[in-house]
């Protein structure tokens, strides 16, 4: 039986907890997908985390994630929950958000 041939488009719907929030988390990560040429949009919640949703070529979203588990000083990020999902094509830029 062949394997499944891995999907070139992606979305990643992420939540990252810690020391997130005033401290640019948001912009840093509109930087990160703009030049990994992600669509999408991040913002900051009430409880303190920042949710933040990725979509484009595979690989560059799950480069998008693995930054998300340690951004940018002075950020701390302590636990970072992400979904995988098929790609929508729903977005045509990365912004912030809320």
């Amino acid at each position: 039986m062949a394997s499944q041939p891995e999907a070139k488009n992606l979305r990643a719907h992420v939540f990252i907890s810690g020391r997130v929030q005033g401290v640019s988390f948001r912009w840093f990560t509109q930087r990160q997908a703009q030049e990994l040429g992600l669509t999408g949009w991040v913002r900051n919640l009430w409880d303190g985390r920042v949710e933040a949703v990725f979509e484009g070529e595979a690989e560059a979203v799950r480069q998008a994630v693995a930054w998300c588990h340690t951004g940018e000083p002075p950020a701390r990020v302590s636990h970072v929950d992400v979904t995988y999902a098929p790609y929508t094509g729903e977005f045509r830029s990365f912004r912030i958000t809320g």
